[in-house]
């Protein structure tokens, strides 16, 4: 079993030693000794974190960064990004999400939630590169019987194929959303989520005018229409969740759905600012972070959507109290890995050994009043994470991963073939 030991590490307010076997955190105490063959990091000047948990995002987006910006929704959607998506191969999705991985570990994110075509290729692509995914099959039959069929059965091929790879790979379903996705296939996929113990991943109540269209084709609103469909549980994680009443956050505190805030693409794409974080949150809504996709956020650093969602949470409330620092960095760490059922999330013995430290010579870690603090007010994970473990592995040190300048070429390459035709 290997071991690793990181001495003298800034620990909430404490310096102490941390010793990480096999893929767990055993131990934290000043002092330990190193077993035999371990790997000693020296942590003198750092602070061990969470790993950050990034609860909604599209990884293989990462090609389409700065393409189709300063659009409204759904011309984004149809116009640019369903076109060019037309046109990907499984290899560019591969490409596309090594790119999204490589960005995520250089900004400490050691786990995320994603919704994308050819999930087998981001399979192999977290795989390669270390990190841990919950990876969904996405649903789009837009209506038409034999596509809903099709999706279906090759949800149940999908979650057989995921048993190739590592228990860091779990498998979900996706469903895109109720304006792409019928009510029938809704209900299948609550039906299998049910009996397979996975999770469904969901865009709702994104925009004002998907509220307004779900009104008129069902007479109700879109919590209110998944009630009736009879799909609200505790497997469910919606996405974005920005247009919702008082009503329909209790029927999701009722039913145990997880919500995910995404403050960069919500203000991007103008689809609503007025987040409620802290009226779910009261309820006991579990409330993750995502960054969405690199198309609609342009980065994928959750330090960056943490100050993001504090600042614009007290912006439209003209309320300098409200989200948090620590609720905020919470949402990010602990209650990401409660919403995917991960052992992780907290610097705690016996928790998965999925950790950051953060390199607190970063000039705007100084002075170092408060680390929560600086982390989501002051810092971007680029900047400050110095070194990513992922189940016990280290899979970055000293700011560098291993192998990245041909990740970065790569997809820099596949780009510029994907967009030489679209633009």
């Amino acid at each position: 079993m290997t071991s690793i030991l990181i001495k003298n590490v800034l620990h909430e307010t404490t310096t102490t030693d941390v010793l990480i076997e096999g893929n767990l955190i055993t131990r934290i105490a000043p002092g330990i000794s190193a077993p035999r063959g371990a790997e000693v990091l020296d942590g003198t000047d750092k602070a061990i974190i969470p790993g950050f948990i990034n609860t909604h995002t599209h990884a293989s987006m990462t090609l389409f960064r700065g393409y189709g910006d300063d659009l409204p929704l759904m011309t984004w959607l149809e116009d640019y990004i369903w076109p060019v998506e037309a046109q990907m191969t499984p290899h560019d999705v591969y490409v596309g999400a090594k790119l999204a991985c490589l960005e995520m570990l250089r900004s400490g994110t050691t786990c995320f939630l994603d919704m994308y075509m050819h999930p087998l290729e981001t399979a192999k692509a977290v795989e390669e590169m270390g990190l841990r995914a919950h990876l969904s099959y996405t649903l789009f039959d837009q209506g038409n019987p034999e596509r809903a069929a099709l999706d279906r059965k090759r949800s149940y091929e999908y979650m057989e194929r995921f048993g190739e790879f590592s228990d860091r790979i779990t498998f979900t379903l996706g469903p895109h959303a109720i304006y792409t996705v019928s009510g029938e296939q809704l209900q299948f996929c609550h039906q299998f989520a049910v009996e397979h113990g996975v999770k469904i991943h969901l865009h709702l109540s994104e925009t004002k005018g998907e509220v307004e269209e779900c009104i008129r084709l069902h007479g109700l609103s879109p919590v209110r229409y998944l009630e009736k469909l009879g799909i609200l549980s505790e497997h469910l994680v919606l996405a974005h969740v920005v247009w919702v009443d008082d009503e329909e956050m209790d029927l999701l505190a009722k039913h145990n759905v997880s919500v995910v805030h995404n403050p960069a693409s919500n203000m991007k794409l103008a689809s609503g600012y007025t987040f409620k974080y802290e009226e779910m949150k009261r309820r006991g809504i579990r409330i993750g972070i995502g960054t969405d996709g690199c198309s609609s956020s342009n980065n994928l650093d959750m330090v960056v959507a943490m100050k993001l969602a504090s600042f614009l949470g007290k912006a439209w409330r003209f309320d300098s109290t409200a989200c948090k620092a620590d609720d905020i960095f919470a949402s990010a760490t602990a209650v990401g890995a409660d919403i995917l059922d991960l052992n992780a999330g907290r610097i705690e013995e016996g928790r998965l050994a999925d950790v950051c430290l953060v390199d607190l010579n970063t000039p705007e870690l100084v002075p170092l009043n408060d680390l929560t603090s600086n982390l989501v007010y002051a810092t971007s994970g680029s900047s400050c994470i110095d070194t990513v473990i992922v189940d016990g592995r280290i899979l970055m040190r000293d700011k560098h991963v291993p192998g990245q300048e041909a990740i970065i070429a790569e997809a820099r390459e596949v780009a510029q073939r994907l967009f030489s035709k679209h633009r």
